[in-house]
């Protein structure tokens, strides 16, 4: 090449990157005005963003189309950049990055071409999430079905994989998992002889919770997942104080038949797909007793309905949609379902992924040899970006408590606490029980 074509060239890369960095620098000043954010364009210029307050974070941009990228889709762009060490953080942590973003972002208003694709992402949600029987079962088979012990890293002993009841915010994550079981439990009026469907049961760890309260009855739970049957199975198994009515069964809801006295589901919902609603929630009433209890725990919108975050659909959920509550409630009136109650967990799935994301770099090694690195980056720009949706965001959890008729279950929420006290009581004496066995057992040997 000619000298003159390589200054022609030269000279046209770099307006680009300088109309890049114009471009870039005008979008994060609307966006960042507290808090001090750094950043290394593509060409090595240095823009400042904020009022310097806080901690630093600077982050940079590997390459000019990196940074186009950004600027065009970040919903999308961005964790893809993130896997492939295009986009990197250099002081703070990706959380950090992310959390300064989304909460900057609600005092900000979104560009214009940004607003006209999430109006367009909105508007097509419908027809993306027609979750037919065998695209249900390869889209929990993408994130449900990987090698149990990536879970093992970061989840709770009990495997809980949905949103903790944490009853403090200092509460460690065994024991608000343990306080949520104990919460459903409470909302579903478990009693000796009763008859229990558990929706979405992962690996197992509420059915057996609920077991112990049916005495004489029958815990059926459902997974799509080979995975989380196998494992459930296996507890099932070594379970030693669960009746023997309670099974695990690799099934999809549609072809369930007969009828229960309670159904609960819990971080199922999202997966059922918008276009399901209403097959799901008739489904719902056609197995429920007609002085049945249901509640449904799922991720859901605080705001007016939205679409799935792409790079989420794409790498962590494929067809997973979280449903503003008009969504939802329309739905459970044309089914015949009555709404009981109604109860919004707000910050509790934050702190529920604060723990997972923290145990989850901690253990970053072993996710590597299970995997690779960019899957372990992945997996953060997950975590990560869910804990600072919850915590700045519409993001909440809904648990619906529904009937078919308005006198099963009683008119004041004192029932709940009663119970919850109840059932800590119980456990309490439980433990104390177990270790009075394991000191006789020592002293006899």
């Amino acid at each position: 090449m000619q000298p003159t074509q390589n200054f022609i060239l030269g000279n046209a890369k770099g307006a680009a990157s300088a109309f890049s960095n114009r471009v870039l620098e005008r979008a994060l000043a609307r966006i960042v005005t507290r808090g001090c954010l750094n950043v290394t364009t593509s060409n090595g210029q240095q823009l400042s963003f904020g009022d310097g307050s806080g901690e630093q974070i600077h982050v940079s941009f590997a390459d000019l189309a990196a940074q186009w990228a950004f600027l065009i889709d970040a919903d999308l762009r961005l964790g893809e950049l993130y896997m492939d060490r295009r986009f990197l953080i250099e002081r703070g942590s990706l959380h950090d990055f992310l959390a300064m973003m989304l909460r900057e972002a609600q005092n900000a208003k979104h560009p214009l071409v940004a607003r006209v694709v999430d109006r367009a992402r909105t508007w097509l949600r419908i027809f993306r999430h027609r979750n037919f029987p065998a695209r249900s079962k390869a889209n929990v088979a993408h994130h449900y079905d990987l090698d149990g012990r990536l879970y093992e890293l970061f989840l709770d002993g009990d495997r809980q994989y949905s949103c903790a009841y944490f009853e403090s915010p200092d509460q460690s994550l065994d024991a608000a998992q343990h306080a949520k079981k104990r919460h459903l439990a409470a909302k579903l009026q478990l009693g000796p002889g009763k008859s229990v469907l558990d929706i979405g049961c992962g690996w197992g760890g509420l059915a057996l919770h609920m077991a112990r309260h049916v005495q004489g009855g029958h815990v059926l739970g459902i997974t799509l997942s080979e995975e989380q049957h196998g494992y459930a199975q296996k507890r099932l198994a070594e379970h030693e104080r669960v009746e023997a009515g309670t099974q695990f069964v690799l099934q999809d809801y549609r072809s369930l038949s007969g009828r229960f006295d309670r159904i609960v589901s819990v971080g199922m919902f999202e997966h059922v797909g918008l276009a399901s609603y209403r097959a799901f929630f008739e489904k719902c009433a056609d197995l429920l007793e007609n002085d049945g209890i249901m509640v449904l725990h799922t991720i859901g919108c605080s705001a007016t309905p939205g679409f799935t975050t792409p790079w989420l659909d794409k790498y962590i959920f494929p067809g997973g949609y979280i449903p503003a509550l008009s969504e939802i409630l329309p739905e459970i009136e044309k089914a015949g379902l009555a709404v009981a109650d109604i109860e919004v967990l707000r910050l509790h799935y934050a702190w529920t992924l604060a723990h997972w994301r923290k145990r989850f770099l901690a253990r970053w090694q072993e996710a590597a040899a299970l995997y690779d690195e960019r899957f372990c980056r992945m997996w953060e720009f997950y975590l990560a970006s869910a804990e600072a949706a919850f915590r700045y965001e519409d993001l909440v959890v809904f648990q619906i408590q529904l009937s078919k008729r308005n006198d099963v279950i009683p008119v004041t929420r004192d029932y709940i606490a009663q119970h919850e006290t109840a059932a800590a009581q119980s456990s309490k004496a439980d433990l104390e029980g177990t270790a009075e066995r394991d000191t006789d057992h020592v002293l006899v040997g």
